[in-house]
């Protein structure tokens, strides 16, 4: 037991003198060893938080009256320099091909569900079938925004990033052993499942490697696992060395970046009156190179989407290539005009006026780890159990609830919230929306029944029958009348597009969609969460006139 204590003692002290001797920052100042911290993601530009004014003053041409000004403060975040491209997607296409193969019967519909929409590019007097067939996968078209997918789609791809940023990171510290050199994608890498439990990821032959307990054979070109915090016990979250997750930026975060704010203080600006991502009134550039320019790509007028071909273009009929046009003062591309985006919140008709006025978002749905009779965290469609659930969306595609090897989560139950006061239920979608006061009739459904009330007259959910002819289950689609697609399934997305006039520049501008459609001038782009400081080391942001 003392030679077992001597030796950690050993250890211990080598490694503080290792550590002392060097001069990274990332060290504690009390004991000398070191961690990670967190850094700028890949492809992302660092968002300083601070506070502006949500919404707009400009005047409503459109009489929607749902851009009310509000105040509030957004925390610092990361953001894509520009729209996710039809390469990257494609990418993420191929990899869950590989993992859940389209010929294996429980895996037959996952890989249709994320793809593009190509068909989004037909029009019934257009002549469009060459984008229908090439956009998405023509070289030519590698960098351009990818468009045709729904909001959940999207959401889909973040959670894939997460884990796969992760996966390489782990790989190249040499914290697990390089599974794509093995063999073919055979496993889905799932962060949440790898903290919990990584035996539920790998086979024997591809595991998690335990420093400090004996000593693990390499293989040559295999990375060396480093000396660190981490000997003889499991790589935690707590240890900085996983990402924060990717997801949509909240509408409020969308505005802010877009905005950019940090490049003209005056009155105005603070007060959301900015037009435009960048400084000025006008979309053509007034410096003395690109005079005359256009700063954006976006529709001129009716048959007009580029302008007279020459000098007064603005270069695109269609999205354009990324970073195509001049970024605006954070370093972000696009945010007027190319593509419109999708953002994370649940759209209604205006900003809250008794919202929370710090990093404001509607949508919040409060779930926590199912967990079984026995105690153990509930994985989907393991090797125990491997039947995949799926779901069929109301325009009739069919998408798994789940995908396969990934931990089941729960909505919050009243024993969560008892005595609670910052927050009282699961699904905050329509909080405060819908009361007594909103309606004369909310408390009553279609039917006249009081048993499930409906804010909003949006459309449901198909239902599956049984044909009388032919016994077959067959989806019948809601027939009833209904008056708008508002509902806790429509989401909000920003920003101009090549097919929208220049009208809908204007960062404050909103319109939505339901989470299930999809089109072809609409993409995302991703964001991660700033832990710690509020500074993103973007001295520009901090201080422009510096």
């Amino acid at each position: 037991m003392k030679n077992i204590f001597k030796i950690t003692l050993f250890a211990l002290t080598s490694l503080l003198l290792v550590n002392c001797k060097s001069s990274n920052r990332n060290q504690s100042t009390l004991t000398g060893l070191s961690f990670d911290g967190q850094k700028t993601p890949l492809g992302m530009v660092g968002v300083e938080g601070g506070a502006f004014t949500m919404g707009q003053v400009q005047d409503d041409v459109m009489f929607d009256w749902n851009t009310t000004p509000k105040k509030i403060h957004v925390r610092s975040f990361y953001m894509d320099e520009a729209e996710v491209t039809n390469s990257e997607y494609f990418l993420y296409v191929q990899y869950m091909k590989d993992v859940f193969p389209p010929s294996d019967e429980k895996y037959k519909h996952i890989y249709s569900s994320i793809l593009p929409d190509t068909l989004v590019w037909r029009k019934s007097l257009g002549n469009t079938d060459i984008l229908s067939e090439n956009y998405f996968r023509h070289p030519a078209y590698a960098d351009y925004p990818v468009v045709g997918v729904s909001w959940l789609q999207a959401n889909e791809y973040c959670k894939w990033r997460t884990n796969a940023v992760n996966l390489k990171t782990l790989i190249d510290k040499g914290h697990i052993k390089n599974i794509f050199e093995i063999d073919t994608i055979s496993n889905f890498f799932d962060t949440d499942v790898f903290l919990v439990d990584d035996s539920k990821l790998f086979n024997n032959d591809t595991t998690v490697y335990k420093r400090g307990v004996g000593r693990t054979v390499r293989k040559r070109g295999e990375p060396r696992p480093s000396r660190d915090a981490f000997q003889g016990r499991k790589i935690s979250s707590a240890d900085g060395i996983l990402t924060q997750r990717f997801r949509l930026p909240t509408e409020a975060e969308w505005e802010f970046a877009a905005k950019a704010n940090i490049e003209n203080r005056e009155y105005n600006n603070i007060r959301g009156r900015k037009k435009y991502a960048w400084d000025g009134k006008y979309s053509r550039s007034k410096d003395k190179r690109t005079r005359g320019d256009q700063l954006a790509n976006f529709k001129q007028g009716r048959g007009n989407y580029s302008g007279l071909s020459g000098w007064s273009s603005d270069g695109a009929d269609i999205p354009n290539k990324i970073k195509s046009y001049p970024p605006n003062a954070f370093g972000l591309y696009d945010m007027s005009g190319n593509v419109a985006e999708w953002v994370a919140d649940v759209y209604r008709p205006i900003i809250d006026n008794e919202a929370n006025d710090f990093n404001y978002f509607r949508g919040n749905i409060f779930t926590k780890k199912m967990i079984d009779a026995e105690g153990n965290i509930v994985i989907a469609a393991t090797d125990d159990s491997p039947e995949v659930e799926y779901d069929t969306l109301p325009n009739g595609k069919i998408v798994p609830k789940q995908l396969p090897n990934t931990i089941k989560y729960i909505p919050i139950t009243k024993d969560d919230t008892s005595l609670r006061r910052n927050f009282m239920v699961a699904d905050n979608t329509d909080i405060n929306d819908g009361d007594a006061n909103s309606s004369r009739f909310y408390a009553e459904d279609e039917d006249g029944l009081n048993s499930k009330p409906s804010m909003y007259n949006s459309p449901k959910p198909p239902t599956v029958e049984i044909d009388p002819d032919t016994g077959e289950e067959v989806l019948v689609n809601d027939k009833k009348r209904r008056t708008t697609l508002i509902s806790n399934k429509t989401r909000v997305y920003k920003g101009g597009s090549w097919s929208d006039r220049e009208y809908w520049l204007d960062p404050a501008q909103r319109r939505y969609l339901p989470e299930y459609m999809a089109t072809n001038y609409i993409g995302f782009r991703c964001v991660s969460d700033k832990v710690g400081p509020m500074t993103t080391g973007n001295k520009k942001a901090r201080n422009p006139s510096r």
